[in-house]
């Protein structure tokens, strides 16, 4: 099943468009890389990650390149419920960084 949004083709499990993706990909890796790091270290259980970004998103969670003793590894983090609407995608992004900073492992 597909839906239309942003004027491009989506599937239902993934309600972004490619330029939505795209989008938040290239602001959080060039605006916020710290905060991102600290998600993966924090709620995506990789305290040892030197370095991450995001490389994706969808309805159901953020997906992650981390770099942990000099290899990179794929990371996959859930959204706590799912998204439906990029204006939501803030919203989860800050909730993960607030508790990955305050010394959460449980995203959810």
């Amino acid at each position: 099943m597909r839906v239309e949004q942003d004027d491009e083709k989506v599937s239902v499990n993934n309600p972004f468009s490619a330029d939505v993706v795209a989008a938040i990909t290239t602001h959080m890796n060039d605006d916020h890389p710290q905060d991102t790091l600290v998600i993966c270290r924090g709620v995506g259980g990789r305290p040892d990650a030197t370095s991450a970004k995001m490389v994706s998103l969808d309805g159901n969670g953020g997906d992650f390149v981390v770099t942990v003793a000099g290899q990179e590894e794929s990371l996959r983090i859930p959204w706590g419920e799912t998204l439906t609407q990029r204006s939501q995608v803030r919203g989860e992004v800050v909730r993960l960084f607030e508790l990955s900073r305050d010394g959460s492992t449980d995203g959810r």
